[in-house]
């Protein structure tokens, strides 16, 4: 195996809810009602699909239901949380009393739908519920060595199961896009993911001109480009890559100038990737360069997002950036072009960032017709 397919190292899940009660004072709340399941996730290790936390200053109550309490305490107590749980059909009820005095209850505003917002008012009348946004999903945004160690994981277990799939594409094709991906997806459970990180992307000849295309019974033919896009997930943290090859031939000319274009727009944009710099830089990077080549109008999507527990999280790298990168965010970068009727391309890695640039985690050579290390391991 690759030496990147060491043992994971330990997060230290108990101290996010302190980090996150420490800002109670800035928010000018006394305690917060988390309600996104991947949240919890992040300062339980609680993974049931029903479920609210409540912090305060010096307790922590999750609330669930009673499909969810033998896994509700073994998963608090494999992250070394101690917090209450509670079950029951009631989510608000148990935690009334925990509220009690509490004149200003947090609540995430950007998750909660408009019912269970009058639920929440309903519970706690004498509560003022104070809107605390996506500040939980802020301060995810930063990746502790154990977040990072998954992330690295995920990564190399999809760059392993490309290695091993795309000699299928390389060879000539005449697999259908459907095949292809769930051979690709078959060889990241073998691997050991514990899941796909998003729905594979395999889009071949026209269809690599959608960039979000689902993967259909087209058959993969000689000549095509052939856009792949997928991830694999560790403990719910995944990764994301893409690469674009050409099927069985040699590459056309257009072809070559339409990958050259794009595989140096995303070096620019990586480039660029590092501690301080304004995240909407990295996108500049990216478009001026497909611009300067007249393929600005080709590029119709953001440039990269953040990944962890969730595949898309923050921060977003578009035009409408607002921010600046921090190290130890884990980021992508993937800029594509897309001609209808003839074909599109994307080229994504996915990097950390550090105080003087990044380090990618995303290692599949790239190239139209891309060669791996005779000295690569297998597993």
């Amino acid at each position: 195996m690759r030496a990147s397919f060491r043992a994971l190292k330990e997060m230290d899940v108990a101290a996010r809810s302190g980090l996150v009660a420490s800002s109670f004072d800035g928010l000018g709340i006394e305690g917060l009602v988390v309600s996104k399941a991947v949240n919890i996730r992040w300062l339980s290790g609680f993974t049931g699909s029903n479920g609210n936390l409540l912090l305060t200053a010096d307790a922590s109550i999750l609330v669930t239901d009673g499909r969810y309490e033998e896994q509700a305490a073994m998963e608090l107590a494999a992250a070394g949380v101690h917090a209450q749980v509670e079950i029951s059909r009631q989510p608000w009820a148990p935690l009334k009393t925990a509220v009690g005095s509490l004149k200003r209850l947090g609540i995430e505003s950007h998750h909660l739908t408009v019912d269970r917002l009058a639920a929440l008012a309903s519970a706690f009348p004498s509560a003022e519920l104070v809107s605390v946004g996506d500040v939980i999903d802020r301060q995810r945004q930063t990746k502790d060595s154990g977040e990072q160690s998954r992330l690295e994981l995920a990564a190399a277990i999809a760059d392993e199961a490309l290695r091993l799939t795309a000699p299928n594409i390389l060879a000539g094709g005449g697999m259908s896009e459907r095949s292809f991906a769930r051979d690709l997806e078959n060889h990241m459970f073998d691997l050991g993911a514990d899941g796909i990180s998003f729905d594979t992307i395999v889009a071949s000849g026209p269809n690599s001109a959608r960039p979000h295309a689902r993967p259909s019974g087209r058959t993969i033919s000689p000549g095509d480009l052939v856009v792949v896009d997928f991830g694999a997930a560790i403990e719910g943290y995944g990764s994301d890559i893409t690469r674009t090859f050409v099927c069985g031939a040699e590459p056309t000319a257009e072809q070559s100038d339409l990958y050259q274009s794009v595989r140096q727009a995303q070096a620019a944009g990586v480039a660029v990737v590092r501690d301080g710099v304004e995240q909407l830089e990295v996108d500049r990077a990216c478009r001026d360069f497909l611009k300067s080549r007249n393929l600005g109008e080709a590029f119709v999507h953001g440039t990269g997002h953040g990944i962890g527990l969730e595949i898309h999280e923050q921060p977003i790298l578009s035009v409408h950036s607002v921010g600046i990168l921090l190290a130890n965010q884990v980021v992508t970068v993937e800029p594509g072009a897309y001609l209808p009727g003839f074909g599109g391309v994307r080229v994504e890695d996915s990097v950390v960032v550090t105080r003087t640039g990044c380090t990618p985690i995303t290692l599949s050579p790239k190239g139209l017709v891309p060669t791996w290390q005779s000295s690569q391991p297998t597993t």
